[in-house]
């Protein structure tokens, strides 16, 4: 079977590329697996790709590539949706891309990885293949104005896969998508090429997008805390964005140079995970929380807040890990201290958490898209009626509504 992904850029760094590439691999061990990435910003990926995936970039945005010199590159795109964050990036000459490449794309399921891409699979995806939406972000996290336009290009669409339980029952909710099948599969994370942790390292990791709803402020404020009990232990964050300077300035005036530290971009981030004792993380909302798998892999038990959506469908609370309320800074601190202060407890939560984390290895995720492909492919019939059905529901309650006035 040949299985195409598209992905916004695979040359960056972030948990969509991660799973998307851990997948991949993963599903090259029986198919033909391509990855199509919609721009390209450098000369090769950050992240590895296995040597048997197919890697397609369609718009070279480096300053001295011949697509910038296209007057199409300069003009606004008009197919991918104006509403989604990413849209200034895109342009009509990604818009042509996408199409072309569709067009003459002969791949048996397209897998598209964020909304404004998963409408250039629904306007340009052959309806031969199987066309299946990922969502990395949950339904909450898009506009009014966006779910409006995903709802009208999903309903064409085989099927929509979100990360967690909780956002698939949004979407069955708020978002009605007669014939397409709505599931939820967790991203996959491989097991590391370092030994798990042993406890004994007196560290605190975190790792993230430096932005304010990561709540690295409330982390440092919370550390403080740990600090003055136990100086002896550090904080380690790792990442880079917007809030940089902010956070380094919070360090400075609560005189923890010496004790927490931005440590920048890091990958891949297990190693240093693995040095750690507790990995933290005090997010206001994940749409899954790829680095609390990352840290429980490495046997790392991680504190995290219990946020939406993702946390509570990864941490056992008090067996791998624990969940403390959003934007609690005392909860954490005192959770953290609670940890630091029984190593015991700390080293079975780690243990617990290195047996808990191998759900989320890609391999077997890999067969459940397997086990998706063909349910899909045997449906096709059926769920086309549901959604002819729904049309003529539809086209029938307009005409009532007009007949009525």
């Amino acid at each position: 079977m040949k299985i195409t992904f598209l992905i916004h850029n695979v040359y960056g760094i972030g948990g969509t590329i991660r799973t998307t590439l851990n997948l991949a691999a993963a599903l090259a061990d029986r198919h033909d697996v391509t990855v199509v990435s919609m721009l390209r910003h450098r000369a090769r990926p950050r992240f590895a790709i296995d040597p048997r995936v197919t890697l397609v970039p369609l718009v070279d945005i480096r300053p001295d590539a011949a697509d910038v010199t296209d007057p199409l590159f300069h003009q606004p795109a008009e197919v991918f949706p104006a509403a989604e964050k990413r849209h200034k990036q895109y342009s009509r000459l990604t818009d042509r891309r996408a199409e072309e490449y569709l067009r003459d794309c002969d791949a048996d399921v397209i897998i598209g990885t964020r909304p404004g891409v998963n409408v250039y699979l629904a306007r340009f995806g052959s309806p031969r293949a199987l066309r299946i939406a990922q969502e990395h972000l949950t339904h909450d996290c898009h506009g009014k104005k966006l779910r409006a336009q995903l709802a009208r290009h999903y309903r064409t669409l085989d099927a929509v896969v979100t990360t967690t339980e909780a956002d698939a029952a949004v979407y069955r909710a708020k978002m009605r998508l007669p014939g397409v099948r709505i599931l939820a599969i967790p991203n996959g994370v491989p097991e590391p090429d370092v030994p798990p942790a042993d406890g004994t390292a007196k560290v605190v990791a975190a790792a993230g997008r430096l932005v304010r709803a990561k709540g690295f402020d409330v982390l440092i404020e919370a550390f403080a805390e740990v600090a003055a009990k136990y100086p002896d232990w550090s904080l380690r964050i790792y990442g880079t964005g917007t809030d940089e300077e902010r956070l380094q300035q919070l360090i400075d005036d609560r005189n923890l140079g010496g004790q927490a530290t931005l440590m920048g971009v890091v990958s891949p981030i297990e190693a240093a995970f693995a040095q750690a004792s507790i990995v933290a993380s005090a997010s206001d909302a994940e749409s899954f929380g790829m680095t609390l798998v990352e840290a429980m892999r490495c046997g790392v038990p991680v504190v995290s807040t219990d946020c939406p959506l993702g946390p509570a469908e990864i941490i056992h609370d008090g067996v791998d890990g624990r969940l403390i309320p959003v934007g609690d800074r005392r909860a954490l601190a005192a959770t953290l201290l609670d940890l630091i202060a029984d190593e015991p407890a700390r080293r079975r939560m780690g243990e617990a958490a290195l047996v808990s984390a191998r759900r989320f290895d890609p391999v077997p995720l890999s067969h459940t898209y397997d086990e998706l492909c063909a349910e899909l492919a045997a449906t096709r019939r059926s769920r086309a009626w549901q959604r002819g059905q729904a049309v003529w529901r539809g086209r029938a309650r307009r005409v009532l509504r007009r007949l009525r006035r």
